[in-house]
């Protein structure tokens, strides 16, 4: 099966708003597609999981839910968990917590096809 990876890297309001929006519309059409889709959140895009400062950051946050609770495999960076202690935080709301250099090495794998934000 082919697969989509939404990279959200960057916190400013247009990336972590377009990133969970397209993230959301690539949702609506993967399996009709056959496209496995998968998100992830890291560097200053994952920090934002643990704010809800602003309107675009609870939006954000607000879409990654709603991913997960439609059974999306949303991901962050292990390490960049348990240096901000949201390790706990993250994983209590269904983000799937790895080494990111292994999901990038495993996109690479699978032939993904990978949209940054």
């Amino acid at each position: 099966m082919a697969k989509t990876v939404i990279h959200i890297f960057h916190a400013d309001d247009a990336s972590l708003g377009a990133g969970s929006h397209v993230a959301e519309r690539v949702r609506q059409v993967a399996a009709d597609q056959s496209v496995q889709l998968e998100v992830f959140c890291f560097g200053p895009a994952q920090s934002a999981l643990s704010t809800s400062d602003g309107e675009v950051a609870r939006d954000y946050n607000q879409q990654i839910d709603e991913l997960i609770a439609a059974g999306v495999s949303v991901g962050t960076c292990l390490n960049a968990a348990k240096g901000a202690g949201t390790e706990d935080f993250l994983r209590d709301r269904g983000l799937t917590l790895q080494f990111a250099r292994d999901a990038f090495v495993r996109w690479a794998q699978e032939g993904a096809a990978v949209i940054n934000f």
